[in-house]
């Protein structure tokens, strides 16, 4: 017991969910903003906008992010020389949520578009009916629409992406949870039941207020016909 006490004592590990923390809400930001983009693309009367959309979605759904964070490191810095700061624990951080960002962005488009399935074909005829272009016609009367019925699959995107924070490693920051836990399964061996449970209770107390949460809204903001 003594030896499990000291862990929190001889490591950050608050400090380390809080690094996971951070990716997380960055990334959600970041790729909520590419998503966004990618489903207007996807139903653009343009053609070739929806092909390259398509495209990207079914690419990066079908990429397993530890290759995509490898990449960042190997690939975007070492070749490519894609640099965010001269500090490497900044650096690495920034190459980190770029990859999950790139990568989430797949799954919030999708989440927007199942979104999309409860707002009616007739809003959007109404729209072009009033002379609204398609612009007009997306960000002010389906794409509002559309987020109220996707708050329960953009909060499960939200889980799955703080939990893929943890793949972080492979792009070499070392101050998140895996890297943490897996140099003190190093050095402490013989605690390593303890460790598991430190970190899976962490993200379960993390994990399980995003699912009331969401699950809340979606109820709440569901729309009514």
């Amino acid at each position: 017991m003594s030896e499990f006490l000291q862990l929190f004592t001889q490591y950050n590990i608050i400090g380390a969910f809080w690094v996971n923390i951070q990716l997380t809400l960055w990334s959600a930001l970041f790729s909520l903003i590419l998503g966004v983009l990618l489903l207007m693309m996807r139903i653009s009367p343009i053609s070739s906008l929806r092909g390259l959309a398509g495209a990207y979605v079914e690419f990066f759904k079908n990429m397993p992010l530890t290759i995509i964070m490898v990449f960042m490191v190997l690939g975007a810095y070492a070749q490519l020389k894609l640099t965010f700061s001269d500090k490497f624990v900044v650096n690495f951080f920034w190459l980190a949520v770029t990859g999950l960002s790139l990568y989430t962005a797949a799954f919030v488009c999708e989440s927007l578009r199942s979104g999309m399935n409860t707002v009616p074909l007739g809003q959007a005829e109404a729209a072009r009916a009033l002379g609204l272009g398609f612009f007009q016609s997306a960000t002010e009367v389906i794409l509002p629409q559309a987020f109220r019925g996707s708050v329960a699959p953009l909060g499960n995107t939200l889980i799955a992406l703080l939990k893929n924070s943890t793949v972080a490693a492979a792009a070499s920051v070392a101050t998140e949870t895996s890297s943490l836990m897996s140099t003190m399964i190093e050095f402490h061996a013989n605690s390593i039941v303890g460790i598991f449970l430190i970190f899976a209770l962490g993200y379960i107390i993390l994990i399980i207020p995003i699912g009331l949460l969401t699950t809340a809204l979606s109820n709440k903001l569901a729309v009514r016909r």
